[in-house]
């Protein structure tokens, strides 16, 4: 069987701030667009491959300035969720989506079981295979790690709007998104609200549950309206509010007399 990356198209994962020794792991699954050069342009025009349907707008940028604004490591999928959605296991139907949102993807129609294993192996196992090994490798050297997960949503989803600006997932263990919540309730220019616009009965919990709940570490998901991050002053205002989120969020869970920071070096 033929692989679905070309030896020239790279490796689905970027890590950034490798050794960055701030015990916050930053993941985010859906930061890229591109499609792999075997699926051509999966049947759609160009502009539908700008639109959210094929990347969270923003996610990366923000995650980016959190990475440097916490001295974070930071996990990117580099290609877009429309080829595979790597918050989704292989048995999910929206892993690769016949429909996103209102739109039909022709290139993710009739699938033969040989095409979706090609996807699988291609994308989405090295994605997950290398944030496990990240996270065993931080556990065998004794650092500390907590994740989150960073997304972002639409301001309207099938004509409904959506009344919040920062939505906190978690699906069983809610000890990270408890504590966020708290903190981002301060806040009283925005509106957070726990698991929209979207919740653990959705499915989005996957990488949430796959490298945090399996381990037994704190962890959350982050979904910030793409509108409000989808401009440089927006990701810059964002990058500020939630590096100061989280860094009070890691004071709290991990004291300076009981977490060992990794070396930077």
């Amino acid at each position: 069987m033929r692989g679905l990356l070309r030896p020239d198209e790279g490796e689905p994962v970027i890590v950034v701030n490798e050794n960055g020794p701030s015990p916050v792991v930053l993941i985010c699954e859906h930061a890229g667009k591109v499609i792999p050069k075997s699926l051509g342009s999966l049947g759609l025009p160009p502009e539908d491959l700008t639109r959210h349907i094929a990347w969270d707008i923003g996610a990366e940028a923000v995650a980016r300035g959190l990475s440097q604004a916490l001295d974070a490591p930071l996990v990117l999928q580099r290609y877009s969720r429309l080829a595979y959605d790597c918050n989704r296991p292989p048995e999910s139907p929206d892993a690769m989506p016949v429909v996103s949102e209102t739109t039909r993807i022709p290139g993710n129609e009739n699938l033969a079981p040989e095409a979706r294993l090609a996807r699988i192996r291609g994308i989405y196992r090295p994605f997950h295979d290398a944030v496990s090994r990240f996270l065993d490798q931080r556990a065998a050297e004794g650092a500390a790690s907590l994740l989150v997960t960073m997304h972002s949503f639409t301001p309207t989803y099938k004509g409904k709007r959506r009344h919040l600006d920062l939505g906190v997932l978690h699906d069983r263990d809610a000890r990270l998104a408890d504590l966020v919540l708290g903190l981002a309730g301060r806040l009283k220019d925005i509106v957070v609200k726990r698991n929209e616009p979207y919740g653990p009965e959705d499915g989005v919990c996957h990488t949430l549950n796959l490298h945090g709940g399996a381990r037994g570490l704190y962890h959350v998901m982050l979904e910030i309206r793409n509108d409000l991050i989808s401009h440089e002053a927006g990701q810059a205002q964002w990058t500020a509010r939630l590096a100061a989120i989280l860094a009070e969020a890691v004071a709290r869970i991990f004291p300076p007399t009981t977490v060992r920071m990794r070396s930077s070096s």
